[in-house]
């Protein structure tokens, strides 16, 4: 199968890094409020940078599965 390297939304065309960028913010989202309220981030040692490598790798994840 083969994605398209641009998606068409109201006669613009982006890249289709766009829907994984968004996509891997909603579930980063999701993931944070889940671990804020597990008490995770009480166990990290800087719970901001762990949330930005968390980010970083679900959008990497999904590029990758584009790409």
């Amino acid at each position: 199968m083969i994605m398209p390297r641009e998606v068409e939304f109201l006669g613009a065309t982006f890249p289709a890094l766009v829907p994984a960028f968004l996509a891997a913010g909603i579930i980063m989202l999701a993931l944070d409020r889940i671990f804020a309220i597990s008490g995770l981030y009480r166990r990290v040692w800087y719970p901001s940078l762990f949330r930005f490598a968390l980010f970083v790798s679900l959008f990497s994840g999904m590029g990758l599965v584009i790409y």
